[in-house]
């Protein structure tokens, strides 16, 4: 039996994944991808490596998570090296620790490798920092896709009241309802917010607006997308790097 290597692929740019990600990549004798790594990374595999697509769009999955998890254990039973490569950091809602569990359960080794998460990457290259000293201490990362399978929702809104940064992920779909519930939690209608579109690529777009009108400006913006509510936003006029870079 092989080994499986959970692999975070990191936000986007390629050259943002780390060096020991990139290196299990070239050994690999099969590679087990999803929809949001970066499919230049696939070069850099070795001839003869091969590879499964198994990527998840809202509403059109190419497989479900339980086939995902056998397919990654079946390879393990043909392959020496198996490289499942997962968009961002396989933690941060890519469900590797589901994997891993599945693997475990069935004797299989297998290792993580953290990858650079979106969640702080995408916004620092929108200039925007999560934290900054003397405007927020801290910020939370939370899902803004939840399972259909749920009979109630897990997110404590009531918690946001007070939170400096909130970063929301895969929530562009729900971005009326997510500006709907801050409002309604004692967020001001003018609390500033930013959508992310493409975050790190060449195409990356980003909308800046307020929670009362942040959705009739981007909600027509190309997913994969990322959401900041915070006065961290405001910085973007001072720090903004990356777009202003590709418009030189």
């Amino acid at each position: 039996m092989g080994k499986v290597y959970l692999t975070g692929a990191g936000p986007g740019d390629i050259e943002l994944l780390t060096v020991k990600a990139l290196r299990v990549i070239k050994e690999a004798d099969v590679i087990i991808y999803d929809r949001l790594a970066n499919p230049d990374i696939l070069q850099e595999a070795k001839n003869g490596c091969e590879f499964v697509y198994v990527g998840k769009e809202d509403s059109h999955h190419t497989l479900p998570q339980e086939e995902i998890n056998e397919a990654i254990y079946q390879a393990a039973l043909k392959y020496e090296v198996v490289v499942r490569l997962k968009g961002g950091d396989p933690f941060v809602f890519g469900r590797g620790g589901e994997e891993g569990i599945y693997l475990r359960e069935r004797d299989i080794k297998f290792e993580f490798i953290p990858g650079i998460t979106s969640a702080i990457a995408v916004p620092e290259y929108a200039g925007i920092p999560v934290t900054h000293r003397g405007i927020t201490v801290s910020f939370r990362v939370v899902t803004g896709h939840e399972s259909s399978n749920k009979d109630h929702s897990q997110i404590p809104w009531e918690n946001y009241k007070t939170d400096d940064t909130i970063v929301f992920l895969m929530g562009l779909h729900r971005l009326k309802k997510i500006t709907k519930k801050l409002i309604e939690i004692g967020k001001p209608k003018d609390h500033p917010i930013a959508v992310i579109s493409r975050g790190t690529r060449p195409d990356e777009k980003t909308v800046v607006g307020t929670l009362e009108n942040i959705y009739e400006k981007a909600k027509d913006l190309p997913t994969p997308a990322l959401i900041v509510v915070g006065e961290v936003v405001k910085l973007r006029e001072q720090l903004s790097w990356f777009e202003n870079n590709k418009n030189k």
